[in-house]
């Protein structure tokens, strides 16, 4: 691996480290008391499955981003790393996926099945769960850019190797 596609990629990795580190901090930090006529209510992310699948998918694939960080460059597992990229990516996509369905949920409701939106009466939730799922994709759009690093630098001199 040259110098330059090093540098390349531990920059890529220390951003996606960050961004999923930060959307999984955001989100797991986001609560808010709220109350509606007599009715009191906390909103949380642990109340919502496809939020807590968010946080401990962005918790799981920092962890892996930062130990790949360590990583020498002559090592043979750089090979799988190709393949945990892409493992990490689609994990990546279905929290992301998930949460910004349940999401959308919150913030317009469904009327067909008579749910109403919440975040007008939770709106500091609201924002930090638009704010970890923004950093979210931007975590998800470098993993992508990783992984066609990644496929690029150990597959591509496999493919054209001279014999």
């Amino acid at each position: 691996m040259t110098k330059t596609t090093r540098l390349c990629m531990i920059m890529l990795r220390l951003m996606a480290f960050g961004a999923t580190l930060s959307a999984a901090i955001v989100m797991a930090t986001s609560h808010e008391k709220a109350s509606f006529l007599t009715l009191s209510f906390e909103a949380k992310y642990s109340h919502s499955p496809a939020f807590k699948y968010f946080v401990i998918a962005n918790a799981i694939v920092s962890v892996y981003s930062f130990l790949v960080l360590f990583l020498p460059s002559e090592s043979l597992l750089w090979r799988l790393v190709v393949v945990l990229d892409m493992v990490f990516s689609m994990l990546l996509t279905s929290s992301v996926s998930a949460a910004l369905a349940v999401a959308l949920v919150g913030k317009d409701g469904n009327s067909y099945a008579g749910w109403l939106p919440i975040c007008g009466q939770v709106p500091k939730y609201c924002d930090q769960v638009k704010g970890a799922l923004i950093v979210g994709f931007i975590g998800l759009i470098l993993y992508i850019l990783l992984l066609l690093l990644s496929i690029h630098t150990v597959v591509y001199p496999l493919l054209f190797q001279k014999a």
